[in-house]
């Protein structure tokens, strides 16, 4: 079992339970889900970038990454229905906590001039965005290997019925929020 699983049941539960007065276990707010996306732009035209997203994706995460198309023409962006324009992985369960652990111990204390994350990216509804500008925090990406320098979003799916608690639950894993 995951370290952050067990931290989870042990010590984030009792403390959501206290804090926000559930009756039941059930009640307390959990993470169900992490989803990552990388936009690809520049892999309408070259499908090149597209494998390379794809590549560093499941580098990092461990498991396959998926091409995700795009929904509809678009013709400012010169886009055509169904063209390739990013990578994405959903993690859940075992490997949603491993990684997790990961970004928390070791990725984001890689980030230069790192500041906290900002408490303000939740959507209303229990779930939060984290946007990293560079895929080089992790250690699984080589530095001579990338083809281009790319961004991705961390959405941190959760049971939480508000933003309050969904933070109170981030928390209690360790994300480092700023103040």
């Amino acid at each position: 079992m995951s370290n952050f699983k067990k931290l989870y049941n042990e010590e984030i539960v009792p403390a959501l339970k206290k804090e926000f007065n559930y009756s039941s276990v059930m009640q307390v707010p959990k993470l169900d889900k992490i989803v990552i996306n990388i936009g690809v732009g520049d892999g309408s035209q070259d499908s090149k970038f597209i494998e390379a997203s794809k590549r560093d994706l499941e580098a990092i995460t461990g498991q396959k990454a998926v091409i995700t198309k795009a929904k509809k023409s678009e013709a400012g962006f010169k886009l055509r229905e169904g063209q390739a324009i990013g990578t994405k992985v959903t993690l859940r369960g075992k490997n949603m906590y491993v990684f997790l652990e990961k970004l928390i111990r070791v990725s984001l204390p890689r980030v230069r001039d790192f500041r906290g994350i900002n408490p303000k990216a939740f959507d209303g509804f229990g779930n939060y965005t984290l946007g990293i500008k560079e895929q080089l925090i992790f250690p699984e990406i080589e530095f001579d290997d990338v083809l281009k320098i790319r961004g991705m979003d961390i959405v941190f799916v959760t049971t939480a019925k508000t933003d309050e608690e969904a933070l109170a639950l981030l928390k209690g894993f360790g994300l480092p929020f700023r103040k």
